[in-house]
């Protein structure tokens, strides 16, 4: 192995995340929601989502802020919207994820929004729950200003991820796309590391490109695909105000998930066959010179889980070390809000 890295096994990774939460303050069964996330990222192969995202959390500006417990603003039986109380998203999606199975089991379909949260980690990773349940499920998340729009010198929308799964018989088929050139964790890591991003992905305060990961934060990233990107991630952010965000830095926060249980249009067992049936006919189709395999939305990120589940994962040794650092703390006192309960009301 090289060295700067560090190879851990899938329960000694988890133990070290969950050590690291409880050591900012989570309660260990916050600690559990927040690190199975991060861990399972880690598997999928995105570094970037995974150990490190701790760190993010901790270095955060809305962490250092007091939270409240996670409420419903309203409820209808179809749908619930969520104050997410400042809490993390990685913990209040996960209890948001929850309740759209819920109500998707119970009426056949759902509307679940959340506001008020912030690093809500990996879209698929809340899609490939519900899905795995049975159900069509559709995630898109607006967050703060990141991006600029294509030739705009200023960040105005943010990373705008957009995830659908949808079940067969050979498991969840799962999408999960940054409407970005590049994901402002992935930023914040290659800062972190002393490395540079690729180029074409983000300009500087100056509206100049730049490979400065510093300078990036302090500039705007890029959409993909030019104005394709930037209409996606202009729609997503609409939809993040319908779930309840504001139109400001500082409350642009909006999560919305939609799912549904095929059923309602035909039946279940049919769609899923038919599902990978095309999937099998995709991955029939006649290759180019020097293509081993056409690869399926997720398929690469599955592999990766399965692979190392069995072989554990590696970290880098800054954020290794950094994770050790947090994990021998003791817990913040109660007076900035960190320690309150941030749970979903039963």
């Amino acid at each position: 192995m090289a060295s700067g890295r560090v190879h851990l096994s899938v329960a000694d990774a988890r133990d070290l995340a969950e050590g690291a939460l409880m050591g900012i303050g989570y309660d260990a069964d916050e600690a559990r929601i927040i690190a199975d996330h991060v861990v399972d990222a880690a598997l999928c192969g995105y570094e970037y989502s995974g150990l490190a995202k701790i760190l993010n959390i901790a270095d955060s500006k809305h962490f250092k802020l007091p939270r409240r417990t996670v409420t419903v603003l309203r409820e209808t039986d179809v749908s619930i919207a969520f104050d997410g109380g400042n809490n993390v998203g990685m913990l209040s999606l996960f209890h948001a994820a929850e309740a759209t199975i819920r109500k998707a089991a119970a009426h056949g379909i759902a509307l679940v929004s959340v506001n008020d949260a912030w690093m809500s980690g990996r879209s698929a990773y809340y899609v490939e729950m519900i899905a795995r349940t049975g159900l069509v499920a559709i995630h898109t998340a607006s967050s703060s200003q990141m991006v600029a729009p294509p030739g705009g010198a200023k960040a105005v929308l943010g990373t705008n991820p957009l995830a659908i799964a949808i079940p067969s018989s050979r498991g969840p088929i799962v999408l999960d796309i940054g409407t970005s050139a590049y994901m402002m964790t992935e930023v914040m890591l290659r800062e972190r590391l002393g490395e540079l991003l690729r180029e074409g992905v983000a300009i500087g305060s100056d509206g100049a490109p730049t490979r400065d990961p510093a300078l990036a934060r302090r500039g705007a990233l890029l959409p993909f695909g030019g104005y394709k990107g930037f209409g996606l991630a202009l729609m997503i952010q609409a939809l993040g105000l319908l779930a309840g965000a504001g139109s400001d830095e500082e409350s642009d926060y909006g999560y919305l998930f939609i799912a549904f249980r095929p059923d309602l249009i035909g039946p279940a067992d049919v769609f899923s066959a038919r599902v990978t049936k095309l999937i099998e006919r995709i991955k029939a189709t006649p290759r180019q010179a020097g293509i081993d395999e056409i690869r399926i939305p997720s398929e690469r990120a599955f592999r990766s889980r399965e692979r190392k589940l069995r072989e554990g994962l590696d970290c880098d040794r800054l954020v290794f070390d950094a994770l050790v650092g947090l994990r021998g703390q003791s817990p913040k006192g109660l007076e900035d809000g960190r320690n309150k309960s941030g749970t979903m009301p039963v």
